[in-house]
């Protein structure tokens, strides 16, 4: 179980932590095989703690995942951590595009 949720099988979604909820949230996505992911604020809701654990978890699946992904996010941390491509929008218009590497050197 890559996801680390087997043990959540039985439990209510009331009774699921945030981390747990969002690990379950991606299970369910991921189990479809889509063509497109949209992740949007994947880890909006998390603490700090539960947001670093899922962070790496989240990149390592889609680094297996066969499709694309749309990771929409305010955090640049979240972008830069997880994207190979960046689009940064500022009032509903892209203002600079590239990868990771590009868009932290501007």
């Amino acid at each position: 179980d890559r996801l680390g949720i087997a043990d959540l099988a039985d439990r209510r979604p009331a009774a699921l932590s945030g981390g747990q909820s969002q690990r379950v949230a991606l299970a369910r996505a991921l189990v479809l095989e889509p063509a497109l992911l949209l992740l949007d604020e994947p880890m909006a809701a998390l603490d700090a703690g539960t947001r670093l654990d899922v962070r790496d978890l989240l990149a390592e699946e889609l680094l297996r995942f066969g499709g694309a992904a749309v990771l929409v996010t305010h955090d640049p941390v979240d972008a830069l951590a997880l994207a190979d491509r960046i689009h940064v929008l500022e009032d509903g218009r892209q203002v600079q595009e590239g990868s990771p590497a590009e868009v932290a050197a501007r």
